[in-house]
């Protein structure tokens, strides 16, 4: 009996956690379509994949652009896991925030998974199977003096998540979420150089995460090992000192 290889789009691919989904994704069998914005980049990690025996493609779309969005759906076709990965932030203060970056941190972080979802997840239906997993941040539900417009963009797509699990859950679509904590990445480095792993001291691992450990999570979802989790977000951030008891 053969079965038919699955396929995935993830956005924001070339870099971070986003190119860790995608090599993991690659190496346990799923052909991908591998989505981001430097087509030199792509093509690196198009050539790594196929080199280690995996399957992939590179694709370019600007997600500010509503029709490069629907385009980078198009061009998708007719996948088995969406993966939106993709995010830009700017933390700044509410003052300081202009209403550009306001509105291109939501075009990113919450439009364009949106109108993917409602591109892709109709077709996933129809065919009876499918999944999708949003890369949220735990700025969605920690609040902090800088970087409210980020963490509002992030806030809604765990309301999205929700709210697709119901549309789409008993049509045989999951609709998942993973909530990363202060994770090692090109983005976090060059924001906080030096001075990263002072992210991961407010851990309880005593450490920041990486990648791979917020790739694990998002294998797992996609596999058949998670196929009764629907309509959840799940927290790999490191484990938060609140949590702890009183």
């Amino acid at each position: 009996m053969t079965t038919t290889q699955r396929t995935a789009l993830v956005t924001g691919a070339t870099a971070g956690i986003g190119r860790a989904v995608a090599r993991h994704l690659a190496a346990s069998g799923v052909a991908l379509v591998v989505h981001g914005r430097d087509p030199e980049r792509g093509a690196q990690l198009v050539k790594e994949i196929t080199e280690e025996g995996g399957t992939a493609r590179f694709v370019t779309a600007d997600l500010t652009d509503p029709a490069e969005v629907l385009a980078l759906a198009e061009e998708a076709g007719a996948v088995d896991i969406l993966v939106n990965n993709a995010g830009i932030y700017a933390f700044t203060g509410t003052a300081e925030t202009t209403a550009e970056s306001f509105d291109r941190q939501f075009a990113v972080n919450t439009r364009a998974p949106f109108l993917l979802v409602g591109a892709l997840a109709p077709g996933m239906a129809e065919r009876g199977h499918g999944t999708i997993v949003n890369i949220t941040s735990t700025a969605a539900t920690s609040p902090a003096p800088i970087g409210s417009a980020y963490g509002a963009s992030k806030a809604a797509v765990e309301l999205l998540t929700r709210s697709w699990a119901t549309e789409f859950g008993a049509r045989g679509v999951r609709v998942n979420g993973v909530s990363p904590g202060p994770v090692r990445t090109a983005g976090t480095t060059a924001m906080l150089g030096d001075n990263v792993e002072v992210l991961g001291r407010a851990t309880l691992r005593d450490r920041i995460g990486e990648p791979d450990e917020i790739a694990r999570v998002v294998r797992f979802l996609v596999d058949a090992d998670s196929s009764y989790i629907n309509g959840t977000v799940i927290l790999a951030n490191g484990g938060e000192p609140s949590a702890l008891p009183a």
